[in-house]
C-alpha cells in the first residue's frame, strides 16, 4: 500500500494495538533508577520509532551525501529521498503545492523566518501583532523583537479559566485591525485545541495575515491546512515521532514567493557574481539556505508515514482515553488542582497539589521511573495567570496505556505522602 492510500485511510477509525505498538520502541524497555520507564513527556519531545531510526541508519550508513547539486550516484539517491519526505510532507499537511513546504530547524526556526522575511517587509510602525496569552514562547518572543525593532505593538487574547481563549476579547482586539494574528493549534501546557479554522476566518476578515502553530496537533490529529485557511503554519519533527532539529514550515505560494530570503548561502542562490550582485533561487530552495539537516527530513517523512499508517483517528481516539482516565484518577487525590480543563482537549494533563511545589513532585516521580515534565513549559504568561510557579504536566502519546497512567497516579500517591 502506498503512501496516499495510507493517508486516505487514516481517516477510518480503530482501536490502537498498544502492544503493537510499544513493541516498534526500543527504549521503552529500559529501567529509570531500577524502575520500567513510563515516559509522560510526549509534548516535551516523543520518542522515535524504529522505522524512524532504521531511515536515518540507513542514510547515514549506505548512501549519506549532500543533496540537489552532486551528479553522481549518492548524491541522486540522498536528494531523492530528501524530496520524497517533502512530497510526504505535503500530502501530510494537504498543502496544494509542493514548494509551500519549507524546511526549518523546528517550529521555532519558522516562526523566525516568517518575523524576518514577511514582518520586516509589512510590519510598520504602529501596526499591532495580535497573539494570545497561552502561546508558547517560540510564538511571543519573534513578535516581540520584531515589534521593538519596528516601532509596533504587541497583543494578546486572553484565556479564560478553563483554559479556552476568551472569544469576546479575541473579537475586540480583531478592532485594532491587526497585520498579523499569530495563535497556536493546540496549547502544550493546557491541552486545549483551539477551532483553528474559525479564527482564522475571523482573523482574516479583519484583514490579517495567520501564522498557526501546529506543533501539538501534527502528532494528534488530521491537520489540513488549505480546510484551515491559514497563510502559515509551523511544526517540529521532534514532537511527531520525528529526529530533532527538523521542522517544517508550510506557506502559501504566492505569500512565500513575494518573500525576500532570509538566510544568505549555498543552495539558496541562482546566479552569485561579484560585480552584478545575485540573484536567488526560487521556491523552496530560497528559504533553505546550507547543507540541510538530510537525515532528518528523511526521518521526519517515514515518522509522518508511520503516524497515518497507525491512522490519526485512533490515535486521538486513544490519546484521549488516557488524559480522561487520568484526571479522573487524579482528580479524586486531596489538593489537586487541574490547570486547563477546556471541553476540547489532547493528550495533556498540567496540575498542581496545594502545598508542593512541581519541581519536588516530578523529582519523586523519575525516581520511580515516571518522566514528567515540571516548570512553566515555555508558555511563563500561563503561569502568570493562574498565579502558578509551574505545573506538572503528564502528556501522552501513541505508544502509552492506562496501566501507565495507574503507575502514574500511584507514584503521585506515593510522593505526596513523602512530601506532606
Amino acid at each position: 500500500m502506498g503512501y496516499l492510500e495510507r493517508y486516505i485511510g487514516s481517516r477510518m477509525s480503530s482501536a490502537l494495538d498498544t502492544s503493537a505498538v510499544r513493541a516498534q520502541f526500543p527504549i521503552l524497555g529500559r529501567q529509570v533508577h531500577g524502575k520500567p520507564l513510563v515516559y509522560l513527556d510526549h509534548a516535551a519531545s516523543s520518542q522515535k520509532p524504529v522505522a524512524v531510526i532504521e531511515a536515518q541508519r540507513e542514510y547515514l550508513m549506505h548512501y549519506h551525501s549532500n543533496v540537489h547539486r552532486g551528479a553522481h550516484a549518492l548524491s541522486q539517491q540522498a536528494t531523492d529521498a530528501f524530496e520524497r519526505a517533502r512530497s510526504t510532507v505535503q500530502y501530510h499537511i494537504g498543502a496544494e503545492h509542493l514548494e509551500e513546504i519549507i524546511w526549518v530547524a523546528g517550529a521555532t526556526d519558522g516562526i523566525n523566518l516568517v518575523a524576518q522575511a514577511w514582518g520586516r517587509e509589512h510590519i510598520q510602525s504602529g501596526d499591532v501583532i495580535l497573539i494570545t496569552c497561552m502561546e508558547h514562547h517560540a510564538n511571543i518572543v519573534p513578535w516581540q523583537m520584531l515589534a521593538e525593532e519596528r516601532g509596533a505593538k504587541v497583543e494578546a487574547v486572553n484565556i479564560l479559566e478553563d483554559g479556552t481563549l476568551d472569544d469576546d476579547d479575541f473579537q475586540e482586539k480583531l478592532k485594532l485591525g491587526p497585520k498579523l494574528v499569530a495563535f497556536m493549534h493546540v496549547s502544550n501546557t493546557l491541552g486545549t485545541i483551539n477551532d483553528a479554522q474559525r479564527l482564522t476566518k475571523m482573523a482574516k476578515g479583519a484583514g490579517a495575515v495567520v501564522l498557526i502553530d501546529g506543533s501539538q496537533a501534527l502528532p494528534h490529529m488530521m491537520v489540513d491546512v488549505v480546510d484551515l485557511g491559514c497563510d502559515f503554519y509551523v511544526f517540529s519533527g521532534h514532537k511527531a515521532y520525528g529526529p530533532t532539529g527538523i521542522g517544517v514550515l508550510y506557506g502559501k505560494k504566492a505569500i512565500l514567493e513575494a518573500m525576500k530570503p532570509w538566510r544568505g548561502g549555498g543552495e539558496m542562490i541562482d546566479v552569485v557574481s561579484l560585480k552584478n550582485g545575485t540573484t536567488y533561487a526560487g521556491l523552496p530552495h530560497k528559504f533553505e539556505a546550507g547543507t540541510p539537516h538530510i537525515s532528518g527530513a528523511i526521518g521526519l517523512g517515514v515518522a509522518l508515514q508511520w503516524l497515518t499508517g497507525l491512522g490519526l483517528k485512533s490515535v486521538m481516539d486513544h490519546e484521549t482515553i488516557l488524559s480522561s482516565q487520568a484526571r479522573h484518577q487524579l482528580g479524586k487525590i486531596d489538593g489537586m488542582r487541574f490547570i486547563g480543563s477546556a471541553p476540547s482537549t489532547s493528550g495533556v494533563v498540567s496540575f498542581v497539589v496545594e502545598g508542593v511545589h512541581p519541581y519536588d513532585l516530578g523529582t519523586l516521580l523519575d525516581q520511580q521511573g515516571i518522566a514528567v515534565r515540571t516548570g512553566h513549559h515555555c508558555t511563563q504568561p500561563i503561569m502568570e495567570h493562574f498565579d502558578i510557579p509551574g505545573t506538572v504536566r503528564a502528556s501522552f502519546g501513541a505508544y502509552n496505556t492506562l496501566q501507565e497512567v495507574d503507575v502514574l497516579v500511584q507514584g503521585v500517591e506515593r510522593a505526596l505522602k513523602m512530601l506532606r
